[in-house]
């Protein structure tokens, strides 16, 4: 990862920098020789699990969303919020969660007893790495297995966990993400696959609804027949008593046939309804990941369409001299804060702003600057965005509440990239609304037809 969604740590001293946090209090007075902490302490130090409270703040999301499931949270997240448990989103209980991790106190702790009591295996197999080479192993094995979780959280906390150690962590756990979408074919194939053979379980149902119907009528009309044959008074000779006899017998097995043959037919229709029913569920999820993919195609047909407008307005300007795009006129003299993003995008949208005659400053949200500084670059602004991707969530709330209270206009963008940028000027600024039609994809190859 070229550049890191978290700051790295960095402690003066003689201590390394990718030390526990226990080693924070004894780097503050490494200046001083006398005050310095001795080597027994730092190597007592390093046997000390990290508490969740010390780890980077950037490290807070991916840990609650990876270790702990939403029913967890939901049970524990309201005893120290005053969210409400049936009625707050996943989103909500999951951005309060990491609020109390970030914050430490009574929820931190709370947090970290159920990571500890949950993994507590991992964490004691965990315990036998005594270097970053063999912690790296050990992660590597469970992410081969795909046992995440307890490995993610044991690594994070252990003593020996270096900041490359928790960034390669962090990058694979990341880039598992991303192989969702590869995926998507295969489920839409699988779809396709299920709904024919739902459709054929419920065919091939009815028909033995039908059939079950049919033996049931000729069963009680056999069984009515010989009732009232049995119920005729008649003193017969003793040859017509053997061949009632002999029928009743044939019957009987034949009565009994036919309810073994019901109960057959039965159980497999159950079953059948049993398979459709998990069938249709399967059905129901791969419709929403479907609709949740085309939604991003959407988002991003849209994105493309806005800077294909914009460098086709640029070409036409310089071709024909006719003046400023309509893009460039509404931000020529506005003021807009970017809050998080990455440095090489943020650079590009810069450049971009201002050959627009705009200004844009940027705030990368508490990595490299101060976050008390974003108050003060909200002041006089014409318009807050921010990166729903690339920023967290203390920075999120404190632009929010500084918007509200200077009556600054904000709004998220789906990504960091230069496109979701362009795409809301276009929008908010020209009245366009970059949403071209959607068109399908063509199976001709130029090169092998």
């Amino acid at each position: 990862m070229h550049a890191p969604p978290f700051r790295l740590a960095r402690t003066p001293g003689t201590a390394s920098p990718d030390d526990a946090p226990h080693l924070r209090a004894f780097a503050r007075a490494a200046d001083d020789a006398c005050c310095g902490p001795s080597e027994a302490e730092l190597k007592r130090a390093k046997h000390h699990r990290t508490r969740l409270s010390d780890l980077d703040a950037h490290l807070h999301c991916s840990i609650i969303g990876t270790c702990l499931s939403t029913h967890e949270l939901r049970k524990l997240v309201p005893k120290f919020t005053p969210l409400d448990p049936h009625r707050a989103t996943d989103l909500e209980i999951h951005h309060a969660a990491v609020e109390l991790a970030i914050h430490g106190g009574a929820g931190g702790k709370a947090l970290q007893k159920a990571l500890d009591t949950r993994y507590a295996g991992a964490v004691r197999r965990f315990a036998s790495a005594r270097d970053a080479e063999a912690l790296l192993a050990l992660w590597n094995e469970s992410l081969a297995s795909g046992d995440i979780p307890p490995a993610y959280w044991a690594l994070m906390i252990h003593p020996c966990a270096t900041m490359e150690v928790r960034q390669a962590a962090f990058g694979e756990l990341h880039m598992l993400s991303h192989l969702v979408g590869a995926a998507n074919r295969a489920d839409i194939r699988r779809l396709v696959a299920l709904e024919a053979e739902n459709a054929e379980l419920r065919s091939k149902i009815d028909r033995q609804q039908v059939r079950l119907q049919q033996m049931s009528v000729e069963r009680d009309a056999a069984r009515n027949a010989l009732e009232a044959h049995l119920a005729q008074p008649a003193a017969r000779p003793s040859a017509d008593d053997e061949r009632l006899e002999a029928e009743v017998a044939s019957l009987r097995e034949a009565l009994a046939a036919r309810d073994a043959r019901l109960a057959l037919h039965t159980n497999r229709r159950e079953a059948a309804e049993q398979r459709a029913a998990a069938d249709e569920a399967t059905a129901r999820t791969l419709r929403t990941q479907l609709d949740e993919a085309r939604a991003l195609i959407d988002a991003l047909r849209a994105e493309a369409h806005a800077v294909e407008q914009a460098m086709q307005q640029n070409d036409e300007a310089d071709r024909t001299d006719a003046g400023q795009p309509a893009w460039r006129d509404a931000l020529r003299g506005r003021r807009i804060v970017y809050v998080g993003g990455r440095p090489s995008s943020n650079h590009a949208l810069k450049r971009w702003v201002e050959s627009a005659g705009g200004e844009l400053t940027v705030h990368d949200g508490g990595i490299e600057d101060r976050k008390g500084l974003l108050a003060s670059a909200l002041a006089g602004a014409d318009l807050a965005v921010f990166p729903v991707d690339c920023v967290d969530h203390d920075s999120m709330n404190m632009l929010k509440r500084v918007c509200d209270r200077h009556q600054v206009a904000y709004h998220p963008l789906r990504t960091a990239s230069v496109a979701s940028f362009v795409e809301l000027m276009s929008r908010l600024y020209t009245g366009v609304t970059a949403m071209p039609v959607a068109v399908p994809v063509s199976r001709f190859c130029l090169r092998h037809g």
